[in-house]
């Protein structure tokens, strides 16, 4: 898959990463997950991102998941490996494997906690960018530090660069688009406006985890506006607390995937609960990932290590 092709897929989960009793990866709850992705159109996947929890797992896990992901929809969907560390060498070791394992691309990041310099920061993307085709992740509120314009620019013009995952806005958006430097939307609850209005490429989602098919009209449609503000509960319900609290807990309730958490991460709070469950019930259940909703009870939830 060559870059002008990856810059085609307009709607990219950061699929959720499940776990089982034992608190290890569950792949037949993901290879669930990524059935409704495909059965509902969804262009590509992030794997052990944010959403996913990469910064949970250790780099076993990590890769081996972006194996079989590739190995076993690499032929239908575009695989974005999360092989993206604040330590270059180690980011550098990761993405080299990720290809191995047969990712079509990467998500690159700034150094978080050991913030560098931004002369530092454009030597870390390069240098991953070298190993092959990459996005990169510019979300000031999680690293402490912006990727500012200066740097994507400079970045940019490296042959593996495929484009930005930004979440400083769609301002930013649309100054980067101008320049030709695609971008897709880092926020849902501005995409719809993202994507039609300032010209991104899509968005890389934490909601088609749980109404894919929605997220598609959103991107596909520039007349669904009334979707997009029927929307806004749900975008405001799953980042009332730090991602991924809030899509585990919709997915748990939608029993999507076993209730399992890893800490450091709890489920939402039985009021928060309850306040998703009627944003989601307003929800055509056709339109869930998911067979049943259920306001689960505190003890139905298990929490590992």
């Amino acid at each position: 898959m060559n870059i002008s092709d990856i810059r085609q897929n307009s709607l990219i989960t950061a699929i959720k990463t499940p776990f089982d009793s034992h608190g290890k990866i569950d792949l037949d709850s993901f290879d669930y997950l990524v059935e409704q992705q495909l059965k509902f159109g969804v262009d590509g996947l992030i794997i052990g991102g944010t959403t996913g929890e990469g910064h949970l797992l250790d780099w076993d896990e990590h890769l081996m998941l972006i194996a079989h992901a590739a190995n076993q929809y690499g032929d239908k969907l575009l695989i974005v490996g999360n092989s993206g560390s604040n330590n270059t060498r180690e980011a550098i070791k990761a993405t080299q494997y990720g290809f191995a394992s047969g990712m079509h691309a990467s998500l690159q990041i700034n150094p978080y906690y050991g913030k560098t310099s931004l002369k530092g920061v454009e030597r870390h993307l390069l240098a991953s960018l070298e190993v092959g085709p990459g996005f990169i992740y510019n979300v000031p509120g999680r690293t402490g530090q912006d990727i500012v314009p200066s740097v994507i620019n400079q970045v940019a013009a490296h042959d593996n660069f495929i484009g930005v995952k930004e979440c400083a806005g769609n301002d930013r958006i649309a100054e980067y688009e101008r320049q030709n430097i695609a971008c897709w939307s880092g926020n849902d609850d501005e995409c719809f406006n993202g994507r039609h209005q300032y010209r991104s490429h899509g968005v890389i989602s934490v909601t088609s985890n749980i109404v894919p098919g929605l997220m598609r009209k959103l991107m596909d449609f520039a007349n669904e506006s009334d979707l997009n503000q029927q929307l806004q509960p749900l975008f405001s319900w799953l980042f009332e607390e730090p991602n991924p609290i809030a899509i585990n807990t919709a997915l748990a309730m939608t029993r999507a995937i076993q209730p399992v958490f890893r800490l450091p991460y709890l489920p939402l709070e039985a009021q928060q609960r309850q306040q998703g469950f009627e944003i989601l019930k307003k929800i055509e259940p056709s339109d869930l990932v998911g067979n049943v909703l259920e306001l689960l009870q505190d003890d139905e939830f298990l929490i590992v290590n």
